[in-house]
């Protein structure tokens, strides 16, 4: 179906929401978690988890526009991209729990551990979370649809993200009866069993709609000329790496605040969900703050207060936990909307694309629009670690003054400078809602006369 006049269900907007549900049981894992686990659950320390973070996202970022090519050359009743959702649910969901599993080895034998099984998470990861993300292009050629779903989507990913920031540590302390190490496990099984039916949900549930044009041959030459002239989306390429760094160091220094800096880690599970719930109430009112102001216009005003309210929450005093929670909370609301407006203008540099060179490789765009967002994971998930060592921090002892301030700058004005620079880079992104209006009617039109 390539009318123009079609509209997507809400069933089938839920559906495909259901898999950032499913993906976010082990993103937020990833944020929220996995740099604790490793120093003071696991057992290695955090120059060693900065460093592994950064070396094996590099082979991870590589991966992804590989997985892209692939599924945009994947040819099945089902489609392109939705059977990968069905092949890659299991493997995603044992390799998560072998991730979150502390083997019984000497430091050596855990570090090569550790390196093994999260090289195989992210790549477990990228080949369903690649197609994935590229579905939400060819679902409908509506642009202003996009929007919904991406807003659908984003409110069960953060419902999962609310689940994971909630239940956590309580889901820990359950099965580990003061043994972080299985509670940590036994909580990802759970995790993963509900991440493996979601995703076959999703599959269930969706259908592909945008096809190639009919006479487009298979050049992976072509492809990447397209991807390197599409200046919209190079500005997005960009954009999501700032983005995400902000994202990554800010969401990895929660737990070490309270935990170290405010001297109560029980508040940790509740911080979370505050800002989570703000989030969810952000992301639903992202449809109409975009009507009123435009995507482009409304990320750079959203990305520039999260920036200055983030500075602002370096200078709240620890006792202060109100004023904490409160701020964090405005984070969360102002910045939520910028989720789903960057995937959606990813869509949009999809159509772009195809309008300028006659060409589509959906899955190559989004491939490589996860490649900027997994390059920003992995420059502040390496910045973390190497920025807590760089302070002084040591696992589970009484941290100094110094170490508690770069805790709380890894909270605050680090992230801010991520923040600030994806405001600064989308003024130069240039497909407003006139323009894209243009191109959907234009594509249209060329496939009835094709």
């Amino acid at each position: 179906m390539q009318s123009e006049t079609f509209k997507i269900s809400v069933k089938e907007k839920i559906g495909y929401g259901l898999g950032d549900t499913a993906s976010n049981f082990y993103w937020q894992m990833f944020m929220n978690f996995l740099l604790f686990f490793y120093t003071d659950v696991f057992g290695i320390s955090a120059a060693v988890a900065g460093t592994m973070f950064l070396v094996v996202r590099i082979w991870d970022t590589a991966n992804d526009p590989i997985m892209g090519m692939i599924a945009d050359r994947t040819n099945t009743r089902w489609g392109k991209f939705r059977p990968w959702l069905l092949w890659g649910a299991l493997p995603i969901g044992i390799i998560g729990v072998l991730t979150f599993t502390t083997p019984d080895f000497s430091m050596n034998g855990k570090i090569i551990y550790a390196y093994i099984t999260y090289t195989l998470m992210i790549m477990a990861y990228t080949v369903v979370n690649i197609p994935y993300s590229a579905l939400m292009g060819v679902l409908t050629p509506n642009s202003l649809d996009r929007t919904s779903i991406s807003s659908y989507r984003f409110v069960l990913a953060f419902v999962a993200a609310f689940i994971v920031q909630g239940a956590t540590l309580p889901l820990v302390k359950l099965f580990g009866q003061g043994n972080q190490q299985v509670g940590f496990k036994w909580t990802m099984v759970v995790y993963s069993v509900a991440a493996i039916a979601l995703f076959v949900t999703t599959f269930a549930l969706t259908r592909e709609r945008v096809h190639p044009p009919k006479d487009q041959g298979t050049s992976l030459k072509n492809d990447l000329k397209d991807l390197m002239h599409n200046r919209p989306w190079l500005v997005m390429f960009l954009i999501g790496i700032f983005a995400l760094t902000y994202n990554c160091i800010r969401s990895g220094a929660i737990i070490y605040y309270f935990k170290y800096f405010v001297g109560n880690a029980a508040l940790t599970s509740t911080f979370m969900m505050s800002g989570t719930a703000a989030v969810i109430v952000g992301v639903m009112a992202t449809k109409w703050f975009s009507q009123k102001f435009g995507k482009r216009n409304l990320y750079i005003i959203l990305m520039s207060l999260t920036t200055l309210f983030s500075v602002l929450f370096y200078f709240i005093p620890k006792d202060q936990i109100v004023l904490i929670f409160a701020m964090h909370i405005v984070i969360s609301f102002v910045l939520a909307p910028t989720a789903p407006l960057i995937w959606a203008m990813y869509a949009d540099t999809a159509d772009y694309s195809e309008w300028k060179s006659g060409r589509r490789a959906t899955g190559l765009v989004f491939s490589a629009a996860s490649f900027a967002q997994k390059m920003g994971y992995t420059i502040g998930g390496a910045l973390a670690g190497w920025l807590l060592a760089y302070y002084g921090f040591k696992a589970n002892v009484v941290q100094t003054e110094a170490t508690q301030n770069g805790i709380r700058l890894l909270i605050s004005i680090i992230p801010a400078v991520g923040s600030a620079l994806a405001a600064f880079t989308a003024l130069f992104y240039t497909l407003d809602e006139p323009f894209m209006k243009k191109i959907e009617n234009e594509l249209t039109l060329r496939k009835k006369e094709a």
